[in-house]
This record gives C-alpha cells, sequence and structure tokens, in this order.
C-alpha cells in the first residue's frame, strides 16, 4: 500500500450494454440485455434499465426473459464494436500515465505517481472528473466509473461504490474507515460460495473479518484464500501496476440453443470460430503454436483437446484444420452444447510452413462443467445466412442498421446508426442479395 492514493481505476459502466445504445438510439433508456440470445445464453451485460428488473451478468438468458419486460431487447455481442471504443479509451488513460495496466475490455488501473500529477484528493478529484468527461466524448456516450486510492484493491473497491457514472477518491490513511463498514462480498475473490460460508461463522462485514485471526480464515476458506483475506481486512495490497499484460491466449466459443448432431454443422462453427480467433489474433499483432478445441457434450462434461504446431500461425484455414482434426477424435454421441476454438503461446511473429504437421502429441483435458459464454459475433453458415440480433447490416436501398429480429427466413432490421435519430424498420427475406452484414459504425 502506498502513502498517497496513486492508482486509478477505471471501469466503464454496463459496457457492452451501453456501445449497443450508442449504437442504436432506438434502444436508449430502455432495457438491454447483452449475451447468449438463445435458451442456454448466457447474460453477459445487462444496461441499468434491465438491471432494474433483476437482470443481471452470468444469469441464464432464459430467466432474463423472464425478469424482463416486453420489449427488452436481447442482442449478440459485437467484439469489433468493443474492441474499437476500448482502444479509444486506453488511449485516453494512457494520456495520463505511461503505466496503463488493462485487466479487460472494460476494466484498466493507471499509476497516477508515473504521470506526474497533483496528488493531493482536490488534485485528483479534479482530475477524475475531466477523465469521465473526455471518455464520455470520445466514445459518443458511454460512461465508466472512476476509483483513487493507495493499493489496486482500494480503487478497485472505490470504482464500485458509487456506481453507474461514480467517481471516488480514497485518501492515504482513511483506507479502513472506508473498508471496515462494507459487506465482505465487496472484496475481490468473495463470491457467493465464499461470502455463505464466512456470514455462517458471524462475518458479514470487512470489520468482522478484521477480527477473525489468519488461523481462523485459514481453517475456514484453505491456506491461499484465508490469507488473501486476512490481508485485504486490513487494506494490505503492494501489487505495482503492470503495463501492457500480455495475453496468454486467444478464444471464441458458443453455446447452442440445441445440441448439435450434423458434423457438416460442426465444422462450419469451426471455421467461423477460427475466422473470429484469427481477427483478434491480427488486430494484436501475434499467432499461436497451440491450437485448442473445448467441447461440452450434452450431459454437461466438457473436453479439451490440443495440438501444438511447429511454427506460430495467425492463418484461419490452418486453425480450423487443425481443430476439425481434433473434433474427428472426440465421441459426439448425444450431440454438442458448446464448442470453442482457442490459440495460445502466443508469439509476436509468425514463420515457417503454415501448415506443417505437428510435432507434439495431442493433450487431452476433463473439465468441471461450467457456461461462460462470450458475446460475439453471428456465425454464417455456408448454405445460408444465419442473422443474429443486434448484428451490423447495411442495405443497398435503406443503407446502415441492424438486425431486429429474425425467422422463418425472414430477417427484419432497424436502420439508425449512432449519429441519428430511432430509425425505420423494414423487413426482407433472409438472403436477400441487398442485405448484407456490415462493420461496426462509426459514432465519431
Amino acid at each position: 500500500m502506498r502513502r498517497e492514493a496513486s492508482i486509478l481505476h477505471l471501469d466503464l459502466d454496463a459496457f457492452f450494454a451501453a456501445v449497443e445504445q450508442r449504437d442504436k438510439p432506438s434502444l436508449r433508456g430502455k432495457p438491454v440485455v447483452v449475451g447468449g440470445t438463445g435458451g442456454r445464453g448466457v447474460v453477459a451485460t445487462a444496461s441499468y434499465e434491465a438491471r432494474a428488473y433483476g437482470a443481471r451478468s452470468a444469469m441464464s438468458a432464459g430467466e432474463a426473459r423472464r425478469r424482463c419486460p416486453p420489449g427488452t431487447a436481447f442482442l449478440g455481442g459485437r467484439f469489433a464494436a468493443y474492441s474499437a471504443t476500448s482502444r479509444v479509451v486506453m488511449e485516453e488513460l494512457r494520456e495520463l500515465s505511461p503505466l496503463v495496466e488493462q485487466v479487460s475490455v472494460d476494466e484498466a488501473y493507471v499509476d497516477l505517481a508515473a504521470g506526474g500529477h497533483d496528488l493531493s484528493t482536490d488534485g485528483l478529484t479534479a482530475l477524475a472528473a475531466a477523465l469521465k468527461v473526455r471518455i464520455h466524448e470520445a466514445t459518443g456516450g458511454v460512461r465508466g466509473s472512476v476509483g483513487i486510492a493507495s493499493s489496486k484493491t482500494l480503487a478497485k473497491i472505490a470504482s464500485e461504490l458509487d456506481k453507474p457514472d461514480g467517481l471516488r477518491v480514497i485518501p492515504a490513511g482513511t483506507e479502513l474507515e472506508v473498508l471496515h463498514p462494507l459487506p465482505v462480498r465487496s472484496l475481490p475473490g468473495v463470491g457467493p460460495a465464499t461470502g455463505d460460508r464466512l456470514s455462517s461463522v458471524g462475518v458479514r462485514t470487512v470489520a468482522d473479518l478484521h477480527q477473525r485471526s489468519l488461523t481462523d480464515l485459514v481453517s475456514l476458506v484453505g491456506q491461499a484464500h484465508g490469507s488473501g483475506l486476512y490481508r485485504l481486512a486490513r487494506a494490505e495490497d503492494d501489487r505495482p501496476v503492470v503495463p501492457d499484460r500480455e495475453a496468454k491466449s486467444v478464444s471464441a466459443e458458443r453455446t447452442y440453443a440445441t445440441d448439435l448432431t450434423d458434423l457438416g454443422r460442426l465444422e462450419s462453427e469451426i471455421r467461423w470460430l477460427a475466422d473470429r480467433v484469427v481477427s483478434r489474433l491480427q488486430g494484436d499483432g501475434t499467432a499461436g503454436r497451440t491450437v485448442t478445441l473445448k467441447f461440452r457434450r450434452y450431459d454437461f462434461t466438457t473436453l479439451t483437446r490440443s495440438q501444438t504446431l511447429p511454427q506460430p500461425v495467425d492463418d484461419a484455414r490452418t486453425i480450423a484444420e487443425v481443430a476439425r482434426r481434433l473434433l474427428a477424435g472426440i465421441d459426439r454421441t448425444g450431440g454438442v452444447r458448446l464448442l470453442g476454438v482457442g490459440v495460445s503461446g502466443l508469439a509476436t511473429y509468425v514463420q515457417g510452413d503454415l501448415f506443417a504437421p505437428a510435432v507434439e502429441p495431442v493433450a487431452a483435458a476433463v473439465e468441471p462443467a461450467g457456461d461462460d459464454v462470450v458475446p460475439d459475433d453471428p456465425a454464417p453458415g455456408p448454405a445460408r445466412r444465419v442473422w443474429h440480433p443486434g448484428q451490423d447490416v447495411e442495405h443497398t436501398e435503406m443503407g446502415r442498421g441492424w438486425v431486429w429480429g429474425s425467422g422463418l427466413g425472414r430477417v427484419t432490421c432497424r436502420f439508425e446508426g449512432p449519429t441519428t435519430g430511432p430509425g425505420k424498420v423494414r423487413t426482407f427475406s433472409g438472403d436477400d442479395p441487398d442485405l448484407q452484414p456490415a462493420d461496426p459504425p462509426d459514432w465519431r
């Protein structure tokens, strides 16, 4: 923990939903849920209007539909749109300091001491307020919550205290005054299971946790977790801001509304997933040696199969072919609930034969079944287009818009964008040649 409050934490508010509302004027001020849109999908982000009805991240899409009112927009994700907006935000943060640690697409830490700023409480408050305004203007309306404190843990907690659109500075020396009254579940790493276990022994606030000895906590939740909670209750955190965090892997996956059994459809899905992975690899200027296929069975058993190539690759054809070979070695009886493709062993160069045979054996693993689903763009099949709610489109006559809904061979689109008012709705045949998928609109 530092002697001054000099670590800033930014968390963009309901980020995916905020980008959707920016790009789709008819959804502003209305409930929006982003994530898997099928019955087995999982909510990635819910707008604050949807949260008022109980929708939240990690909830099943089916449960969110039951809670939210008619007219709620349930959209699949648009990774390209979120990435473009995130890059603008991160550039704003790098104007403050050379030390920016991006944790995710919508979250980062900044070492303000490395930027030579006024670290008084008034100076930090003014800095954070100006940052929030610049982010809102640069992103076309996305807002974020900022916390500043003497450690990463306290800065993150501070950014959560006044959400949405919050700003909280915790002056050095007041950490425990702010921390101790909070529910113990405010601490990072205290989820429902740990929270229930602590509550069962009377630990409901961080102050209660502070009263427990290290021995008590270790016996209750284990050595590593117990030691971590003991330090957090005392605001002990000396982790530095580490810039340019390197991704260990890049992956894409999809959960399906009905179990897939057709090999042709599975191979089509693999090709699409490989395309998504490669677009991210190339966007970061990286490539990877190890291709992994993730396969969740109808009974929720999850398998992974991996193959390592002699050289790093960033070629979709190569990655898809390796994943297809891995799929051939899996018993598909009963169907597939989830499919994923990933690349690891990342490097910043590509050389050698892009389709050389593998030189290392296939590795296999079984992991507990979960249901984490990252929202992403639709997977068009080879024989027909699959239109996906929220997808960006362009029509020869109507211009730019997005998919409002589809089914029975037809697709309904609303033609509007971030710089227009609410637009017109039109319905077309699903294979209308005048209607094409499009890149995300420019909000600037």
